[in-house]
């Protein structure tokens, strides 16, 4: 029985112990850093906090396990000179990759204040522009140098007992001490489920980085039916359309009495996606930082929809609900889904009427599949690339300066409106976003700035850019709507913090709509069947959206997500639908901070599955290429 014990025991355990250990202790490291960066945010008590720190070591464990493996496959090769200097710069390799992902998790949770997850993987797809954001808005070189130095001398640290341990006895070792050593691992690594609590904070702060990245791998396109809770899809269907409205799937028919009157010529549309504009940031909304003064005067001198939500946390998801006015799917936005082909959207519904569509966007499109997304959707895209020589003269990493990007607006619609015919027009803006850099000179805060000064130079660039369209013969017959993609953070201690998805909403057009502020309950999906009904135009059947100036106040709702948990708002009721079939409930503060869990109302439920299921069944049966249209 010793024998077989120091058997076990032997060099490659050894290293993997240590080596394990390591691990562990960045974890824990990268734990007390993170919680320090966000005590205050967390508003957690002692053992809460405790408590977070006791299942996070224990999830830890898997993961450390997982990540020292392959040193038990190298210290069971044959003894040989190369595999003892191998043996350093592998050390050296491993410990620097450590740090750097803990540092890197620190970055991440500064921007969004949850561990890796389906963005840490995105990103990865997107190295240019997000290794461009990071090294404009940290100091990447001294970082670098730091972890190399550090590398260094953890690995002069641990020289010594790595040595001992990789010339230990040999005798007994055989190679299944690696699957007994992957099964502990795999077996704990399901074990460490990634809830404990009701505060999404907390459970963050106990999860393991290296968890969350693999799990968000696995999971980064679910199959609705599969892991979420159905009813049959004729049930389905049927609520869905009782839901969206008289008709079809979802149409507004009648005239606006909102509309003063309508132009003899059909109206030019354009949207401006805001990059991360809360609502929380307008002194509309309550702000006293007095750092959106365009689009406050535009929310008086236009009708404001004050209580609308946007669908996710991410540009893309904003992007699909303007688009194509679906609810959210679980997982990747169907912007970023391959060989997405005459999909239904906002943009085609018009060009078959006569409208001229484009997407402009500040950045390069290939970023997140936006160009080859709405160039599959009958859109003309301009990027970063086809900007015209000499109009730019200010660019971060993310893209142009807001103002520029509108100088190329002006002068394309200028061009569409030379044809006679009525273009649409959907802006994707940058600034507002990290590095938050933007030229000298613009506003009262210098450039690079902390997230104020991103908001209010990008509300600058509107006021200029509304300014210059006021000068134009087409400005009379256009309709603006200025919306955000979502809200500038997503962190908040329920599953779907619903003040951190809050956005304005701003029609504007004063020579075509009178101001007033409309207080129903809305989602971004609405947006586009309520521009369609300005224009008195029928949405497209397809579209899951309501005309929400049609909508009684009972009637108003939000759909809202994450990137599994599915979000149902109705009054001051929210219906989460999770994976593995799960539903919870909760009422709502009037504040949207705090969620009180209660019982789960059947009839909010069948709507919420009614929502999601059906968007999954619109997609399923329009097919991945859209062919069946």
């Amino acid at each position: 029985m010793m024998k077989r014990f120091n058997g076990l025991n032997g060099p490659a355990l050894r290293v993997w112990g240590l080596t394990a250990l390591l691990a562990m202790g960045v974890f824990l490291l990268t734990r007390g850093v993170l919680l320090a960066h966000s005590v205050l945010a967390s508003q957690q008590s002692l053992s809460a906090l405790l408590g977070a720190f006791a299942l996070g070591t224990l999830r830890d464990i898997p993961a450390a396990a997982m990540l020292a493996s392959p040193w038990v496959l190298f210290e069971l090769l044959p003894r040989a000179k190369w595999r003892d200097r191998l043996r350093w710069p592998l050390l050296a390799i491993y410990v620097f990759t450590l740090l750097f992902v803990a540092v890197s998790e620190g970055i991440f949770w500064d921007e969004f204040s949850v561990r890796f997850n389906f963005i840490a993987l995105d990103y990865l797809v997107f190295t240019t522009e997000v290794i461009g954001n990071i090294r404009q808005s940290y100091p990447v070189g001294k970082i670098v140098a730091g972890l190399l130095a550090l590398t260094l001398f953890v690995v002069w640290v641990l020289r010594r007992p790595v040595q001992r341990a990789a010339d230990a006895e040999r005798a007994g070792q055989m190679p299944w001490v690696l699957g007994l050593m992957l099964g502990f691992a795999t077996v704990a690594y399901q074990l460490a489920t990634p809830e404990f609590s009701s505060n999404s904070f907390a459970n963050e702060l106990a999860d393991n980085g290296w968890r969350s990245f693999l799990s968000a791998a696995r999971q980064n396109k679910l199959d609705y039916r599969q892991f979420y809770a159905s009813r049959p899809d004729a049930e389905v269907m049927a609520d869905l359309q009782r839901l969206s409205g008289p008709g079809k799937i979802m149409i507004s028919r009648s005239p606006l009495q909102a509309v003063s009157h309508m132009p003899a010529r059909q109206p030019n549309v354009i949207i401006v996606m805001m990059e991360s504009m809360s609502a929380e940031f307008m002194a509309t909304f309550g702000n006293q930082q007095g750092i959106t003064p365009n689009l406050d005067r535009l929310a008086k001198e236009g009708m404001l929809f004050s209580n609308l939500y946007a669908t996710g946390t991410r540009t893309v998801r904003g992007l699909e609900a303007l688009s194509a006015a679906l609810p959210p799917q679980p997982g990747a936005s169907v912007v970023r889904w391959p060989n997405i082909r005459n999909l239904n959207t906002l943009g085609s519904t018009l060009a078959e009427r006569g409208w001229t569509p484009h997407f402009i966007y500040g950045g390069y499109g290939m970023f997140d599949n936006m160009n080859s997304y709405f160039e599959s959707q009958a859109y003309k895209v301009t990027d970063r690339t086809v900007f015209k020589d000499g109009l730019v003269k200010f660019e971060n990493v993310w893209g142009v300066a807001d103002e520029h990007l509108f100088d190329q607006v002006l002068s394309d619609m200028d061009k569409d409106a030379a044809t006679g015919k009525p273009f649409f027009t959907h802006i994707m803006t940058t600034s507002n976003h990290r590095p938050f850099t933007y030229p000298d000179g613009r506003i009262d805060i210098p450039s690079p700035a902390k997230r104020e000064g991103g908001v209010k130079y990008a509300d600058y660039a509107i006021g200029r850019f509304i300014e210059q369209a006021k000068q134009k013969p087409w400005f009379d017959n256009t309709i603006f709507l200025f919306v955000a993609d979502h809200c500038a953070s997503s962190a908040g201690k329920t599953k779907i913090p619903v003040y951190r998805y809050h956005i304005p909403a701003i029609v504007y057009a004063p020579k075509i709509i009178s101001p007033q502020r409309i207080e129903t309950l809305a989602s971004q999906i609405d947006l586009a069947p309520t521009l369609l009904a300005l224009l008195g135009l029928e949405a497209d059947e397809h579209f899951v959206g309501r005309d929400i100036l049609r909508m009684a106040p009972e009637e108003g709702r939000a759909l809202l997500s994450t990137y599994q948990n599915l979000g149902y708002l109705k009054g001051d009721v929210m219906t989460v639908l999770l994976p593995k079939r799960k539903i919870e409930t909760f009422r709502i503060s009037a504040n949207g901070k705090e969620a009180q869990p209660m019982r789960n109302d059947q009839k909010l439920t069948n709507e919420a599955i009614a929502y999601f299921q059906g968007a999954a069944l619109l997609m399923e049966n329009h097919g991945q290429d859209g062919s069946s249209r």
